[in-house]
């Protein structure tokens, strides 16, 4: 796995910055304002940073964005670096701030002065995020920064303490920004259960549910997704348990589709590589998990993943095949490559059969429609409870991570009934997210509270955004965690 940028907190001093190696950055207030250190700082590159401070570059400036001074006279470092925040910065400009710290970071130590800065841990977090890379298959990766990064603050126990439960978020990103990035040939369904087994030593509690099982469940709608391919479909079932014995659990289920062909209706070749990132979902909730488990969350939370690989083969399901779902409702399936709603559908029911979970939520790259209709700045978000909807479209907002809420309603059903069959998979173009919502909610019974997150455009990005290079994003750890505190926690 790759490993987050260690983070390092000090004491505040100034009577060794003259001698501090690599780059060394301050922070100055939007009037210019800079603490002791800064001063200090301004001293021993004669007034360096007041110029700069004093200058249209900075004036221009926005929150969050750093400025470089090369080769400071009076100092052996190579750089320093003023970082504009105002003094109450939100946690979103501080995130920022730290992720334009990663970016002109260079290869060498770097050394953080941010005694008067109100939350240094979020500057920290964005730095983490921000300095991931994904080279495990370069065979000579850009080693990148290999300097320590330290933040001098003025209270190194409660810094730790504050980064502490950030520290899991970057975990629980990672994870999920890893599972997404890697090719299918390596994250066959077998690997993806093997690494979430692996989460046991964090305390979790994960059972593999194989073929057999779940053929005996009666969960003939997720295994017929898989029943083209070679690599065998699973369930992944992960436990924390650490709030009261006796309280429900809060239920997290993600579409895991490892490799999405399209199966018999096979998608075009032209950008068929990237469906590597069909299973964002399930990598979403192994993240949110992973994370809820670092940081130890004083709540029952259970996170369910259908993985499957759908395939074109002489085994695999045609258009026109009816299927039998572990509710009992038959589905005619109309297109092979709207897969993932057939995978949900059974992951749901058996959710709510075995936990009987006080609120559930889906997560998946689960149409193109969605892109059209939000792009690439928000994930879809479909419910049948205002409440839920809106603690997480709050927990997003906190977080910075988009979410917009499309509507559901009885008109859009009418898309989706069959002639032979209960329900069929697709309507078609028209609403083709919201008819997706509509087949998943045929899956949830009326007292669950229940979300579906439709995250095609936000799980992997063409190019970097704020917080993520190019490639998987882990779009969704940080407002699901969020929505556990304030809701389960809280």
């Amino acid at each position: 796995m790759t490993r987050p940028t260690p983070i390092q907190f000090e004491e505040a001093r100034t009577d060794d910055l003259a001698q501090l190696a690599g780059r060394v950055a301050i922070f100055a207030s939007e009037d210019g304002k800079i603490g002791p250190d800064g001063r200090k700082l301004n001293s021993l590159t004669r007034k360096a940073v007041e110029r700069m401070i004093d200058s249209d570059r900075f004036e221009r400036m926005k929150p969050g964005e750093v400025v470089e001074i090369a080769v400071p006279g009076g100092m052996q470092a190579e750089a320093v670096l003023i970082v504009k925040l105002p003094r109450r910065a939100s946690v979103e400009d501080g995130r920022k701030a730290g992720a334009a710290l990663a970016a002109a970071r260079g290869k060498g130590a770097l050394h953080v002065l941010c005694a008067g800065v109100r939350a240094p841990e979020e500057v920290a977090l964005g730095l983490v995020l921000k300095s991931y890379t994904f080279t495990k298959w370069k065979s000579a990766p850009d080693a990148g920064p290999d300097g320590s990064v330290t933040f001098r603050v003025k209270d190194v126990e409660e810094a730790q303490a504050a980064f502490a439960p950030l520290s899991a978020i970057a975990e629980g990103v990672y994870f999920t920004r890893d599972l997404v990035n890697e090719p299918a040939n390596v994250l066959t369904t077998t690997e993806f259960a093997k690494q979430l087994k692996g989460l046991e030593a964090l305390g979790l509690t994960v059972e593999v549910l194989e073929e057999d099982q779940l053929e005996k469940m009666g969960m003939g709608s997720l295994l017929c997704v898989g029943q083209g391919s070679a690599s065998p479909s699973k369930v992944v079932v992960m436990q924390w348990k650490g709030g009261k014995k006796d309280d429900a659990p809060f239920a997290f289920v993600g579409k895991g589709v490892v490799f999405d062909t399209g199966g018999i209706s096979l998608k075009p070749a032209a950008g068929m590589e990237d469906m590597t990132m069909d299973m964002g979902g399930a990598g979403v909730v192994a993240g949110v998990m992973k994370t809820l488990a670092l940081r130890k969350a004083k709540a029952n939370v259970v996170g369910l993943v259908g993985l499957v690989e759908n395939m074109p083969s002489g085994t695999a399901t045609r258009p026109g095949d009816v299927v039998t779902s572990m509710k009992g409702d038959t589905i005619e399936v109309i297109n092979t490559d709207a897969e993932g709603r057939l995978v949900l559908a059974d992951v749901l029911w058996y959710a709510q059969e075995r936990f009987k979970p006080r609120g559930m939520i889906n997560l998946a790259t689960l149409t193109g429609a969605m892109i059209i209709a939000l792009g690439h700045e928000n994930a879809g978000v479909f419910s049948n409870s205002d409440d839920l909807a809106g603690d997480l479209i709050k927990a997003a907002g906190a977080e910075g991570e988009g979410a917009w809420r499309l509507p559901m309603g009885p008109a859009y059903d009418k898309l989706i009934d069959s002639n032979i069959a209960d329900i069929k998979n697709t309507g078609g173009r028209p609403a083709g997210s919201i008819t997706a919502a509509q087949f998943l909610r045929r899956f949830v019974k009326d007292e669950t509270p229940w979300c579906h997150i439709d995250i095609a455009g936000v799980a992997s990005l063409k190019s970097a955004s704020t917080l993520a290079p190019k490639g998987a994003t882990g779009w969704g750890v940080m407002t699901l965690n969020r929505l556990i505190a304030d809701t389960c926690e809280g």
